[in-house]
């Protein structure tokens, strides 16, 4: 009976049931939206953080760079003419440590050792300046400090970097290239900004390649200066072969060439010295006490954590970011609260113009409790109806999201916080660079999301029904035949 008498009242009543199932839809379809495009920006930041340093990387350890002295910063290129001819065709090259000051290899192993720290690793963050060209005898000064990155480096937007000079004392016609090469600890893969990169094509280091002339090349600058896997590339007239060519998950590459640690110690005159350690804690929940360990223990050093990071990350996407968990989601529980109410009220006023019919039901027999659950029945019905009518324009919504994939923007390290592999260093001794990266916006849907609508469609039918079943608990056969006169 209640079935029969539920389908037969819900087929009369469509048009009414369709309007608290359409209150309902909106308001569950919005919480979907929100939730996916949210979720969607938590991972657009996982992306861009983790494009910055490395997967698996849970904080840095640098040492900041000192001020510069007077035309400090400036390296010199010495050219001379051979013999009497007036134009020589002439090659220079400088190694420069990039980013902050050098920490003592000793400090990878010690950081190590504090508590919480499950691994740590060193890197080398190295900028390499050459000037090719013809000279007349005279000395070549760069002017505005050394570049700031390749076309896929730290500091870099794209081109290769010129940076402008002058020959004293002579005349020239030369180029200067600048690229960014970065020291990795071949026998500790798993931590470092290669990390954040994948093996395209040949292979990544071997461990026993510590002391090698191997170098793996980012895809951009390979593609920029013609290399491949066999082919060499010299580095301040060390010829290396390139064994494997990487490209970054998301951004920028972290620097141009990789080459062993060692190596590239021996050619920026920094023996047993670092630039960056990196580290993993054994216990994400406790990076904090992990970061405060550090510090303490090892002086001199600036720790850097994804959430510092994360601070310094501005743009459309933070902003949207901000919307979406704020506003976004106080909007949905605006819309959702509005829904639930008009399910309420137009439930309740449904009932009110069914005061003859449950007043002569209740006449013939039919108790208060039998009404009620009739009356939250249908109101139950329409709350799952709404439920799936949410659901479906929530998954169109995110579909929608997702198949546009709008561009959001993320300007990084313009506070000067930087990680690792020099992507935010400005040179060496220099500033934090600000640079942007695209990240494309997506909205997936997960399970826990549809759990939750369907969650919210049955707690809008019993809201609805709690309001129409108090209305009819509280009438009275007499209602009946007072609605008949």
């Amino acid at each position: 009976m209640f079935f029969t008498y539920l389908r037969r009242e819900l087929r009369r009543r469509r048009k009414a049931a369709l309007v608290v199932a359409s209150g309902l839809a909106l308001g569950i379809a919005l919480v979907i939206i929100v939730s996916s495009v949210s979720s969607g920006m938590s991972k657009a930041q996982d992306k861009v953080l983790e494009s910055l340093y490395g997967l698996g990387t849970d904080m840095t350890v640098t040492k900041a760079a000192a001020a510069p002295g007077s035309g400090s910063g400036r390296p010199k290129f010495e050219f001379d003419a051979k013999g009497n001819d007036d134009d020589s065709n002439q090659s220079s090259d400088r190694v420069l440590v990039q980013g902050f000051q050098t920490l003592a290899s000793s400090t990878v192993d010690t950081i190590g050792k504090q508590d919480g720290v499950a691994d740590a690793v060193g890197g080398l963050s190295l900028n390499v300046m050459k000037v090719d060209g013809q000279f007349k005898r005279g000395e070549f000064r760069q002017e505005g400090g050394p570049a700031q990155g390749g076309p896929s480096g730290p500091g870099g937007e794209g081109g290769s970097t010129q940076p402008q000079g002058e020959v004293r004392g002579g005349g020239a016609s030369f180029d200067v290239n600048s690229y960014t090469v970065y020291g990795t600890d071949v026998t500790e893969q798993a931590l470092g900004p290669l990390t954040s990169s994948k093996i395209t094509k040949g292979r990544t280091f071997k461990a026993s390649e510590t002391d090698a002339e191997v170098a793996v090349v980012d895809s951009a600058y390979a593609k920029e200066k013609k290399l491949a896997v066999g082919k060499t590339v010299t580095i301040h007239g060390t010829e290396f072969t390139i064994v494997g060519v990487s490209t970054a998950d998301s951004g920028d590459a972290p620097a141009n060439l990789y080459i062993p640690l060692k190596q590239a110690q021996t050619l920026a005159d920094s023996k047993n010295k670092v630039t960056t350690v990196y580290v993993k804690a054994s216990d994400s929940q406790q990076i904090d006490h992990v970061k405060s360990t550090i510090q303490k223990n090892v002086s001199g050093t600036t720790v850097t954590t994804s959430a510092d990071l994360a601070d310094t990350v501005s743009g459309s996407l933070s902003t949207a970011s901000d919307l979406a968990s704020g506003v976004g989601k106080w909007l949905s529980i605006a819309v959702l609260t509005a829904a639930f109410l008009v399910a309420g009220l137009l439930t309740s006023s449904a009932v009110s113009r069914r005061v003859r019919e449950f007043g002569t039901l209740k006449a013939l027999g039919w108790k208060s409790g039998r009404v009620t659950r009739q009356v939250v029945g249908e109101a139950l019905v329409n709350g799952l109806l709404g439920g799936v009518l949410g659901i479906a324009v929530g998954l169109a919504g995110a579909y929608v999201v997702t198949a546009v994939s709008p561009t959001l923007t993320a300007e990084l390290g313009s506070s000067g916080v930087g990680m690792g592999g020099g992507r935010f260093m400005g040179g060496p001794g220099g500033p934090s660079a600000s640079r942007t990266l695209d990240v494309a916006l997506t909205a997936p849907v997960s399970l826990s999301t549809i759990l939750i609508a369907v969650a919210l469609a049955v707690a809008g039918g019993l809201i609805a029904g709690a309001f129409g079943g108090w209305r009819a608990s509280r009438l009275r056969p007499a209602d009946a035949l007072r609605r008949v006169e």
